[in-house]
């Protein structure tokens, strides 16, 4: 009796001779029995060289069933790219985990070949199961650097930190650690949308004209304001930022967006005021009143204007505003106007004194100031 686990495979020649007793007149049961052959078998050969003169069921096809058996082959192949890439990662025994997992559902040869490993090496690593990976040895680094930072830094500035300690450390690997234990940088958020109100209309210039760059220590001065949720209401926060270094030389918080908050910001100048020569601001109506134009009369300082509805003509203050919103405002909570007070005043503390700038070389504003550098007039 013929063993059903090794099947026998016959050549075209011999197909072709048996449908030649077939139609010569032999009886198909007399074939069957003659020759051990199943009668779907026989009959199959039969109909196809009929047909074709070709035995091959691929040259019995219709056009229509090539078709279907092509978009089968690829709807099973991008399949297996999915189930079979998507957990492989990068590393020879990632690769291995992953054909390992979809061995009985895709051929193992077929998944070598789509990840680029030998099937003797996938075998060998099978059979042997891996050493746990040794702990990188700059993961302590990282891990401190992040931390130093109160978990602001992302893998650009921890990699510039550690570099200054005199470590030096590849963003890939940096990411990879972070990733490993956990850590994430502060990120952007959607900034609450202000509805617009009277736009002011005061014929005064653009003296900055978007020339961030190139400016004198303290003597160009740019503001705005954000908004901060304190409890359940809203709280605003005025901060002056140097465009020399982008140091924030003044700040204030308080429950209204007023004149009052703007001279607040102006009280915690470390220098004369007198040395300030140019303010520049957006139209808001908190820096468009007679209480602001008396300050800026009396110490001789020029007025400055963005054009109307135009943010990048402010873009320093916008964009420190936003990094005071990802660093401070969306990881932290203010029960009352006075905690927002103490924990801004820390905050710019460590900005101005510790917290790298890309803009600056990756130095803090505080040591940009006293290196005696300056910005290019073709930084952005």
């Amino acid at each position: 009796m013929r063993d059903p686990r090794h099947p026998r495979h016959f050549t075209d020649e011999f197909k072709r001779q048996i449908v030649d007793l077939y139609n010569a007149g032999k009886p198909k049961r007399e074939i069957m029995d003659e020759y051990d052959l199943g009668k779907s078998t026989v009959e199959r050969w039969i109909k196809s060289i009929n047909a074709t003169g070709s035995p091959r069921a691929a040259d019995n096809r219709t056009p229509e069933q090539n078709r279907i058996l092509e978009l089968e082959r690829e709807n099973r192949r991008l399949r297996m790219e999915v189930d079979v890439l998507k957990p492989s990662g990068a590393d020879i025994r990632s690769k291995v985990r992953a054909i390992a997992a979809n061995e009985g559902r895709y051929p193992i040869s077929a998944q070598c070949r789509l990840l680029g490993v030998a099937r003797s090496t996938y075998y060998s690593m099978r059979s042997r199961p891996g050493r746990p990976a040794a702990p990188d040895p700059a993961a302590p680094a990282v891990v401190a650097a992040h931390a130093a930072s109160k978990g602001r830094y992302g893998s650009r500035k921890i990699k510039a930190s550690l570099e200054r300690s005199g470590v030096t450390v590849s963003r890939r690997r940096v990411c990879r650690i972070m990733r490993e234990n956990g850590l994430v940088s502060a990120y952007g958020r959607k900034r609450f949308k202000v509805h617009p109100g009277a736009v002011n209309e005061a014929d005064v210039p653009n003296v900055v004209a978007r020339g961030f760059c190139g400016r004198a220590p303290r003597t160009h001065i740019c503001s705005d304001l954000t908004y901060v949720r304190v409890g359940a209401s809203w709280n605003y926060v005025c901060l002056l930022v140097d465009l020399y270094n982008r140091e924030i030389v003044g700040h204030s918080a308080g429950p209204r967006k007023d004149a009052r908050l703007v001279k607040s910001a102006f009280a915690t100048l470390s220098f004369p005021i007198s040395d300030i020569e140019v303010f520049h601001t957006d139209r808001g109506s908190e820096f468009d009143n007679a209480e602001i134009d008396l300050m800026l009369e009396a110490f001789g300082i020029e007025r400055s204007l963005s054009a109307k509805g135009c943010p990048y003509d402010n873009a320093v203050d916008e964009s420190t505003n936003r990094i005071l919103k990802a660093e401070l405002v969306h990881r932290e909570t203010f029960g009352t106007t006075r905690e927002l007070r103490a924990k801004l005043s820390d905050y710019v503390h460590w900005y101005n004194n510790f917290r790298i700038h890309s803009t600056l070389g990756y130095m803090s504003p505080v040591e940009f100031r006293e290196a005696g550098l300056s910005l290019p007039e073709s930084s952005k």
